[in-house]
């Protein structure tokens, strides 16, 4: 195909040449006299060079030509699928990251509700336990009270009739029964300071 059109634009190369610079003349070079046996031999020339380059160079040239077009077209098509997985890669990425994020977003808001919670569920127990204590502090207090309560009642029992086991055993005016219960009851006091 390349000979071919090599041919043909000799030939219309042949055909625009002036005539002029065909004929031989006085006044011209001898450049651009023709001589039909140097025009035919070097037409032979030609065509068995052209023979020769077409058996041995232009085969391996082209050759050369088309690995170097195959090899560019290969690197072509490689680089095109590294792209493409390259571009399937960055959006599986993205892909990924999203979804990490809205995974994370869901962690944060369930940790959240989840502190929320304890929090709650630990106020709601230190209530329930202070209001307890409170109550068990109250029911302490009670039968502590109705247990100072008891004894002082005992006690007053016991005072009284004490007091009047003395007064019967002897009989005074009412400034000597005075005399008598106070000093009784500063005995007992001083009997239990002692003991205590």
């Amino acid at each position: 195909m390349r000979t071919t059109c090599a041919l043909v634009a000799l030939a219309l190369l042949m055909a625009v040449t002036p005539e002029s610079l065909w004929a031989a003349g006085e006044g011209t070079t001898p450049l651009f006299t023709v001589n039909l046996g140097t025009t035919v031999w070097t037409t032979l020339v030609f065509f068995l060079l052209l023979g020769i380059l077409w058996k041995f160079a232009w085969g391996p040239i082209l050759a050369a030509v088309d690995a170097r077009e195959k090899a560019i077209q290969s690197a072509l098509d490689e680089a095109a699928r590294q792209n493409q997985d390259a571009a399937r890669l960055l959006e599986e990425h993205r892909r990924q990251l999203a979804d990490a994020r809205r995974q994370a977003s869901g962690l944060l808001a369930e940790g959240k509700a989840a502190g929320e919670q304890v929090r709650n569920d630990i106020e709601e127990k230190a209530r329930a336990e202070g209001q307890a204590m409170v109550e068990r502090a109250k029911h302490e207090i009670e039968r502590e009270r109705d247990a100072a309560l008891d004894a002082l009642r005992r006690e007053s029992v016991d005072l009284a009739l004490a007091a009047a086991s003395r007064l019967m055993l002897e009989k005074m005016d009412q400034a000597k029964d005075r005399q008598h219960v106070e000093r009784f009851l500063d005995e007992i006091s001083k009997d239990r300071g002692a003991s205590a």
